[in-house]
């Protein structure tokens, strides 16, 4: 069904999953699509996207773990339990499969859904993620391993997290443990590899990840490796997309700039297995 929401009063439910209560909205009619927001942020973040795709998609918007409002717990940030909980959504829900999108943070947690639970996700969209820890710029590494507090005061992410989470005051006990959680070392080539999921890289040409990361990420896939074919006999389902003036901060908020990439790979036929 349709909802309309503000960012005060949302039009969200519960659903408990893996020990913790997992914060999600329904927007929209159609094919079921999950937007995983970026680190420290709330599905708010889609606000310029996901109006537009509820036009065609079940939007299924989430909170993760710890961040706006599903509440911190004890347990620690690691992107398999996050993984986790998307799949364990999806079975609450009573949903068969579901399109993934995920920027960033969301992206890596979206990619590890796909990885860990293939029999639950359709088509895959990963904005702005890598699929390994130093395929960030090391400047980015560095600020992610060095992230306190203090840096996120006055900044929007504070405030929402402020004014939406259950408990105002873990702020800085939910910095400490994304600081840990992301500074673990990770490299998905040998999964992604395997992977048979259509999906769609989405990076821009200014981003946190350099481009020949996301080049290095469509060749893991089996793109980019030969010429399609003067019929595009030689193409593959997945696909790559570089965002010209698109930088980590402001891509998602150029729906001129994704939505004509987006709307086609999701409104097109199901992945091949």
């Amino acid at each position: 069904m349709t909802t309309t929401s503000n960012t005060n009063h949302p039009a969200g439910k519960y659903a408990p999953i893996n020990g913790i209560n997992l914060y999600y909205e329904l927007h929209g009619t159609g094919e079921p699509l999950i937007m995983l927001h970026g680190g420290f942020g709330t599905f708010d973040m889609f606000a310029a996207l996901s109006p537009t795709l509820a036009q065609n998609h079940q939007i299924i918007g989430v909170d993760l773990y710890g961040h706006g409002r599903t509440a911190l717990t004890d347990r620690p940030f690691d992107f398999e339990h996050l993984a986790d909980d998307i799949a364990g959504l999806i079975e609450h829900l009573g949903l068969e499969t579901a399109d993934l999108l995920g920027y960033s943070f969301g992206g890596a947690v979206a990619l590890q859904a796909a990885i860990r639970h293939p029999e639950q996700i359709d088509k895959l969209v990963v904005i702005s993620t890598p699929f390994k820890r130093t395929g960030w710029h090391p400047e980015m590494q560095a600020g992610m391993a060095s992230t306190s507090p203090e840096f996120f005061l006055g900044t929007p992410m504070h405030e929402a997290y402020m004014r939406v989470a259950p408990k105002p005051e873990d702020f800085s006990r939910f910095v400490a443990t994304m600081r840990e959680g992301m500074s673990q070392d990770y490299d998905w080539r040998e999964q992604v590899a395997a992977l048979k999921k259509n999906t769609l890289i989405i990076a821009g040409d200014s981003d946190g990840l350099p481009p020949s990361h996301a080049v290095e990420f469509f060749n893991l896939l089996g793109g980019g490796l030969r010429d399609a074919g003067w019929n595009g006999e030689n193409l593959i389902p997945s696909q790559l997309a570089i965002l010209p003036g698109a930088t980590h901060y402001n891509i998602i908020f150029r729906p001129d700039l994704l939505l004509p990439v987006l709307s086609p790979f999701l409104g097109g036929t199901q992945a091949q297995e």
